[in-house]
C-alpha cells in the first residue's frame, strides 16, 4: 500500500469503528468522546482521531458546543417524538414518489436481503430507509432526510441494543412496503411507512419512560 492510500484507509478505517461504536451504543449516549480517548482506543495519531470525531459531529452522531467536547447526543423524550414525526412525513412522500413510479432502488432490495439474514440488522436498516429515500426523484427530500439521518442511526442503534423489535419484525414491515411500492400503491406505501416508523418511536419512548435518566 503506498503512503497515500494508507494515509486515506486509516482515518476512513478509524472514522466507521468509531461510527459503529456510537450507533451501537458500545459509547454510551452522553458520553464524551475526546480526541485522546479515541486515538488511545484505535491506536491512531490524535489528528487521525480528530479527523474521525469531526465528521462524526457534521452527520449529527456526536454534538459538540463551541470549544467544548465531543459527546454522544442525549435525546430527551420531545427530541424522539419530534425526530420521528419529522422522519414519518420525509419517508411517507418518499415511498409515496417510489410507488407512483413503480421502481424499487436495488440498494433498497439488497440491504432487506441483508436484514434478514442479520441478527445485527441496524446498519441494514438505516441502508434500507436511506436507498429508499435516495432512490425517490425530489434530490431536496433526499436532502432533507440526510439532515435527519444521523439521529434516526442513534435511534435505530438504540432500538437494536434494547432487542426492542427483532429482525423478523422489522424484515416483514420493509416486506409490506415494498411490495405496496411494487403494486404501485402510494397511499398504503405511505401509510405503512408511517405505521412502521410510528412503531419503532412508541417501542423507544416506552424504553425512554421505564429508563432512569
Amino acid at each position: 500500500m503506498t503512503t497515500d492510500a494508507a494515509s486515506t484507509v486509516l482515518p476512513d478505517a478509524v472514522y466507521s469503528e468509531l461510527r459503529s461504536a456510537v450507533i451501537s451504543q458500545q459509547i454510551a449516549p452522553g458520553a464524551s468522546v475526546t480526541e485522546s480517548a479515541v486515538a488511545l482506543r484505535y491506536g491512531v495519531a490524535r489528528p487521525t482521531a480528530k479527523t474521525a470525531i469531526e465528521k462524526l459531529v457534521t452527520e449529527g452522531l456526536l454534538r459538540r458546543e463551541r470549544h467544548q467536547t465531543a459527546r454522544v447526543p442525549l435525546l430527551s423524550r420531545a427530541d424522539i417524538v419530534d425526530l420521528f414525526d419529522a422522519r414519518a412525513i420525509v419517508e411517507s412522500a418518499a415511498v409515496g414518489a417510489l410507488a407512483t413510479g413503480g421502481t424499487l432502488p436495488a440498494e433498497a432490495l439488497a440491504a432487506h436481503r441483508a436484514l434478514l439474514a442479520d441478527a445485527d440488522f441496524a446498519q441494514h436498516d438505516i441502508e434500507f430507509h436511506r436507498a429508499l429515500v435516495a432512490g425517490q426523484p425530489s434530490p431536496r427530500l433526499a436532502r432533507m432526510h440526510a439532515g435527519l439521518l444521523g439521529e434516526i442511526e442513534l435511534c435505530i442503534g438504540q432500538v437494536q441494543a434494547g432487542r426492542l423489535l427483532t429482525a423478523a419484525e422489522v424484515g416483514a414491515q420493509h416486506q409490506g412496503i415494498l411490495d405496496a411500492v411494487t403494486a404501485g400503491d402510494a397511499d398504503l406505501a405511505a401509510r405503512l411507512t408511517r405505521e412502521h416508523i410510528a412503531g419503532s418511536r412508541d417501542r423507544l419512548l416506552d424504553r425512554f419512560d421505564t429508563t432512569p435518566h
